[in-house]
């Protein structure tokens, strides 16, 4: 009777906590605001601005999305959103990037955990870009505020997002990539240039070629990042990749003079 009444006290206990924790995370939102009217045509690259009204137990991002038939549009560009908590305003954005039509607007959240999508609310509208040019139309200046809230937020996000201490896994991870990478760098220079000291003939000049890929592409990256420091921001993959290929073509090279039964 105890093991019964136990197992039965711990099934309410979740339950209970399923409960509650499913009426803390509540998120709410609603439309009250929309540039320009929720009817009308728009030019090309003319974006249609969205108040919304939120109120969320959770952190979620928030998003307006344009709809046609139900379906929802995929040629239109739409807001970043940072994370809102409490209760407040936010902006959506969204315009298409050709000519098309729209017949609803929904207000899309995104969090929780495990993270989750869903639809907070929708509306009605009759819209429809084209490809002349946009009309000039003043922002509002509920949109300016807004803009200027959301740019605040995210910069404060960021801030935060630095600020936090790194952990020890992506300290290690960190730290693994970029031994490999450098790794790679020594091996797709070091190899290369030990076959050339090694070979002769044509097998010579053949080993040469991926060692002096590798050196200008380097070099190249060595000379941009000093004019300009953002020219190459992917430059450890760009070690990685011709890395790869240097020692891909010494490994063929040695593969053949084996075959050819090449002894020096």
């Amino acid at each position: 009777m105890n093991f019964r009444r136990n197992i039965l006290i711990i099934f309410l206990a979740t339950l209970l906590m399923a409960l509650l924790t499913a009426a803390r995370a509540e998120s709410n939102a609603r439309i009250i605001e929309t540039q320009p009217a929720m009817s009308g045509t728009l030019g090309h690259g003319q974006s249609f601005y969205v108040r919304i009204e939120y109120s969320t137990d959770e952190p979620i991002s928030l998003w307006a999305r344009p709809f046609l038939n139900g379906k929802e549009v995929k040629q239109a560009m739409s807001n970043a959103s940072s994370a809102y908590l409490g209760s407040g305003e936010a902006l959506g954005w969204f315009e298409l990037t050709g000519p098309g039509e729209v017949d609803e607007i929904r207000i899309k959240a995104g969090g929780g955990k495990p993270y989750r999508e869903r639809v907070l609310a929708s509306q009605p509208a009759q819209l429809r870009w084209t490809d002349a040019s946009a009309a000039s139309e003043p922002r509002a200046a509920w949109v300016d505020g807004l803009i200027a809230a959301e740019a605040a937020r995210m910069h404060e996000d960021a801030q935060r997002r630095a600020n936090e201490p790194t952990s020890t896994g992506t300290m290690a991870l960190m730290s693994g990539f970029m031994l490999f990478m450098l790794a790679l760098l020594v091996a797709g220079i070091g190899v290369p240039l030990w076959s050339v000291w090694k070979w002769r003939g044509g097998w010579k000049i053949a080993a040469a070629v991926p060692a002096v890929v590798i050196g200008f592409v380097v070099l190249r990256i060595i000379v941009d990042t000093a004019r300009d420091p953002t020219s190459h921001n992917l430059w450890p993959f760009e070690i990685i990749q011709f890395g790869v290929v240097a020692l891909v073509i010494i490994g063929i090279l040695k593969v053949a003079r084996r075959v050819m039964g090449v002894q020096a």
